[in-house]
């Protein structure tokens, strides 16, 4: 004769929304990348070029992709074409990290609620 089912606790509708919701909103996540896109204008090795007494005159400008691996910063150097590509990258990542923290919070709210609901 099999056992009664104990029923299985529940979250409140809201709770399971908001998560489909920020879960949805990863789905629609294109490439990304940590770090950090800049722009640089840069002085030359000539000490009698204009770049030196002028900052408008400075050469460039040139981009560069940086981020951290193991304490240590990289940077990479973009052509102009890719920099755009890289930039959207970088703010892909950063919307990630804020639905990941959203979902985070969502998680230990429900998980906290779905403890109570056991114990008793």
């Amino acid at each position: 004769m099999p056992s009664p089912k104990t029923p299985r606790p529940t979250l409140p509708g809201a709770s399971v929304q908001r998560f489909r919701q920020a879960r949805q909103e990863l789905r629609h996540l294109d490439f990304f990348l940590k770090g950090t896109v800049l722009k640089r204008m840069m002085k030359c090795g000539h000490p009698q070029c204009a770049c030196h007494r002028d900052p408008s005159q400075r050469h460039g400008p040139y981009f560069e992709w940086t981020y951290k691996v193991k304490g240590k910063t990289v940077n990479v150097k973009l052509s102009p074409q890719a920099a755009p590509l890289y930039q959207a990258a970088t703010k892909q990542h950063r919307k990630l990290k804020v639905v990941l923290a959203r979902m985070e919070r969502l998680s230990r709210t429900a998980l906290a609620h779905l403890a109570k609901q056991a114990q008793k």
